[in-house]
């Protein structure tokens, strides 16, 4: 007897039944895609159509994985997709919640000077899981009717962020990730290529953390957040809720989850504050190769601040027109370095150092012996040295051997024999990218195959490890004012019209 039937249907059944969800395209405009971002799935790619948003971004529920990631974008050339802050505000302009592996890409957000609606905002504390989203080359402006609005928010315990190459312009506050009660940390991710400038307070800060809560998938062991190869700019505006450094990084949990974690703070260019630090810094931090102009306070500030300063090394960055070129003071259990900055400022170092060494110094009116163009002028300013300059005996930076890109410069070349001071291994041409208000990058020189990190350019927001989590031995929580920093709020406000003093 002949028994093909049943088997046949069940060798049909498992096929259909075994078969992968096919990743689908959709493109949608202002009056249908509300309708499709709620049913995007694994793999799934939403491209925007130009033109005015007036709705809600609402990004709930949407989950991909570490190899398909939820892509919405906008138009990658010509008029953008543009979604506009409500008036009211009802609600921040692109709100996320219980959602994982997301990328947003090439999208304008525009506050339309509506004072509390966020741009971009993952709140809720613990009840709101996110983590790995990626936000990508999009525009935020408008965001500044009043300091407490933001662009860019995260008031949620999440990790796996990467925020690249967006240009914010305008805002209260530029990034501010983390509550300022230190419930919601932002760890174990990337934030890079931005430009950040003419904010109201911080360009960025990145709060300091209490004992990690127990969510589900948050990293436990050390890991880094890095933060390289951004521009952050002030403007002499003024700050009604108090001046702010253009970059603060909070600290780590004293013990258990976090309390070995650390920032890794390079390749970024910080330009102008008229009454705060260009960088401020308490935890455990890794800052070298960075170009820092235009201060009136002091250039580097790590100090003890809501948490201790417990590590601090400070290698191979230039500093020009400076109050004060780095001070370090506070609790320092890990110990502190300063080597081979370059420093142009009446008072280059200060603070007791557990190493302090072949640094070099000079007056600001002195620097043009030694680099190309010394100047306060954006697009004019060259600090790349001169044939002959700024050079001395083979620096020794072995102990920083586990910081990231350690042995590369501003321009991401390799130090050769490490014999430069600053933050330019070279003479004589620069290389590399032009200090200006913009993106850094576009002409910066890369080693041949190889992106900064090593990966390709969309490999964080294509298919991303489960964060960034290459952690130095020695890594130290790291953070400083030169003042009280005074920051209250109700205990994790995101927006919306609500009064959180950033």
């Amino acid at each position: 007897m002949r028994r093909l039937a049943a088997p046949l249907c069940v060798c049909l059944v498992s096929l259909l039944t075994a078969a992968p969800a096919r990743a689908a395209d959709y493109t949608a405009g202002p009056s249908d895609y509300t309708s499709i971002v709620p049913t995007l799935a694994a793999g799934d790619t939403l491209t925007l159509e130009a033109g005015t948003y007036t709705d809600l971004l609402n990004i709930t529920d949407l989950n991909g994985t570490a190899s398909e990631w939820i892509t919405i974008t906008g138009p990658a050339s010509g008029d953008p997709a543009v979604f506009v802050a409500d008036p009211g505000p009802c609600c921040n302009t692109v709100e996320i919640r219980n959602s994982s592996y997301v990328a947003i890409r090439s999208i304008t957000v525009d506050g339309d000077m509506v004072d509390g609606a966020f741009g971009l905002s993952a709140g809720g504390g613990t009840s709101n899981l996110v983590h790995h989203i990626t936000v990508e080359d999009c525009s935020f402006m408008g965001h500044d009717a009043g300091q407490q609005t933001v662009a860019i928010s995260t008031k949620t315990p999440t990790w796996g962020w990467t925020i690249r190459g967006n240009r914010i312009v305008g805002a209260g506050t530029g990034m501010y990730l983390g509550n300022s009660d230190g419930t919601s940390p932002f760890l174990a991710s990337v934030v890079e290529y931005n430009l950040v400038m003419d904010t109201m307070g911080y360009n960025v800060q990145i709060k300091w953390q209490q004992p990690r809560p127990d969510v589900a998938g948050m990293p436990t062991g050390p890991s880094s957040t890095i933060i390289r190869h951004n521009v952050f700019i002030k403007n002499d505006r003024a700050s009604p809720s108090g001046d702010r450094p253009n970059l603060l990084v909070g600290g780590f949990p004293a013990s258990g989850a976090g309390s070995e974690d650390i920032y890794e703070i390079y390749g970024n260019f910080f330009f102008h504050n008229p009454r705060e630090s260009l960088l401020q810094a308490s935890g455990r931090v890794t800052i070298h190769d960075n170009v820092f102009v235009d201060v009136t306070a002091t250039a580097v500030t790590l100090q003890d601040h809501d948490l201790p300063l417990r590590l601090a090394r400070v290698y191979n960055n230039t500093i020009y027109s400076a109050g004060r070129g780095i001070s370090v003071s506070g609790t320092l259990d890990q110990g502190a370095w300063a080597v081979g900055n370059l420093i142009f400022s009446s008072t280059p170092v200060s603070g007791t150092w557990t190493e302090e060494r072949d640094n070099m110094s000079d007056a600001v009116d002195q620097a043009h012996l030694y680099v190309s163009t010394p100047s306060l002028v954006l697009g004019e300013m060259d600090f790349y040295p001169l044939p002959g300059q700024c050079q001395g005996p083979a620096l020794d930076l072995s102990a920083f051997s586990s910081d990231a890109e350690y042995d590369r410069d501003f321009n991401s070349t390799s130090k050769g024999g490490i014999t430069f001071r600053g933050a330019y291994a070279g003479e004589g041409e620069n290389p590399g990218w032009q200090l200006d208000a913009g993106n850094k990058g576009e002409a910066a020189v890369v080693p041949p195959d190889e992106e900064p990190d090593g990966s390709s350019p969309d490999a964080a927001a294509d298919a991303p490890p489960d964060g960034p989590v290459e952690p130095g031995p020695d890594a130290a929580d790291d953070g400083s004012t030169d003042g009280p920093e005074g920051d209250v709020d109700s205990g994790g406000a995101s927006g919306c019209g609500c009064r959180l003093i950033l």
